[in-house]
């Protein structure tokens, strides 16, 4: 069986999610090494393994996208999406914990965070729908067909 493109974009965005991870977890243990309550920051801890699940998730999209009744255009752009939110929100962990700056992202939360994370979820949540219901579309047409 061959590969569609929307799964094989899917696997390297989760490998390379996944090494993002790894990577994280070096970070993770020179902070633990370093400190002497065997701590590392709060948002370096949050980025290591939000990196891990969403590596996860992705791997998860690629299945779906794979046995997906829709196009691999509308697919690919979903996958996009939420893959592009995903590295985004590990960004914003790493550089919380790169500055130091605080232990609650949302303590006080500004309008910009607000609006940022209301495109998050419907980011998330919207491409993940378009996958999944394509998905579920060509599983039903199997059944009826």
């Amino acid at each position: 069986m061959e590969l569609e493109l929307a799964t094989e974009l899917a696997l390297i965005a989760a490998g390379l999610i996944f090494l993002w991870g790894l990577v994280l977890g070096v970070w993770k243990f020179a902070q633990i090494s370093a400190s002497p309550e065997g701590h590392a920051h709060i948002y370096v801890d949050i980025a290591h393994r939000a990196a891990l699940m969403y590596s996860f998730a992705t791997l998860l999209l690629a299945a779906l996208v794979q046995f997906s009744a829709w196009p691999d255009w509308l697919n690919i752009a979903a996958l996009a999406v939420v893959v592009a939110f995903f590295a985004g929100a590990i960004g914003a962990y790493c550089l919380h914990g790169w500055r130091r700056d605080t232990t609650n992202q949302y303590h006080p939360a500004d309008r910009s965070l607000t609006l940022a994370t209301y495109a998050l979820i419907v980011g998330e949540l919207g491409g993940t729908v378009v996958i999944f219901s394509g998905f579920l579309a060509e599983v039903i047409g199997g059944w009826a067909g």
